[in-house]
């Protein structure tokens, strides 16, 4: 385990304030809608889509954008790599336990995504590449939480490649991930078995 000094720990706390910007809310500014009073209640992208397209988009952004800017601002090119997961992981916590909406947040998928994307970001493409699909393909079969299947299935892959091709300590951040995504979409995962 690498020390982490009082700079480190700056940066870390940087990136979880950067994570914590509650871009779905910010993004529903001027419509008179709390985004957290309406559908699933989550203030992340796929509840704003449920209300407003554009709208979305700019969440997305957003939400991907604080998990790409935090890892790619804070990152030294002579700290180990596992620093950039610490950061990227502290912008997902502070996008799911925002101080601005009380210690709650949304479920750090788009966040996470921002995180990939910055790491491994021919991987990241080849992942989110396989998301749409599974998206698309849940959307047309109308599977029940397709949003989540696809996200987590592909928060697997993301790990599976990460073992398979760049290496075991990528692939054990990467799993970390995955399990903290799926815990995050534990009433997800008790819909869906609820369904079947």
């Amino acid at each position: 385990m690498f020390p982490i000094d009082s700079t480190t720990a700056l940066k870390l706390l940087a990136c979880f304030f950067i994570g914590s910007i509650p871009f779905a809310i910010i993004a529903m500014m001027g419509t008179g809608i709390d985004i957290r009073q309406v559908g699933s209640g989550n203030p992340g992208f796929n509840n704003v889509l449920r209300v407003n397209k554009t709208r979305a988009i700019l969440t997305l952004i957003g939400d991907m954008g604080k998990g790409f800017v935090a890892v790619w601002l804070f990152h030294g090119p002579g700290e180990p790599q596992a620093f950039a997961w610490l950061y990227g992981f502290m912008a997902v916590f502070g996008h799911c336990y925002s101080p601005f909406l009380k210690f709650n947040g949304g479920k750090g998928i788009a966040t996470s995504a921002g995180v990939m994307l910055v790491l491994y970001p021919a991987w990241a493409a080849l992942a989110m590449g396989f998301f749409v699909l599974v998206r698309l393909a849940g959307s047309r079969r109308h599977w029940k939480e397709a949003g989540m299947i696809a996200s987590i299935s592909t928060w697997i892959l993301f790990a599976v490649l990460m073992f398979a091709l760049v290496g075991d300590i990528a692939g054990r951040n990467a799993l970390l991930m995955t399990v903290f995504l799926a815990w995050r979409h534990q009433q997800n995962f008790r819909n869906l078995f609820a369904a079947a």
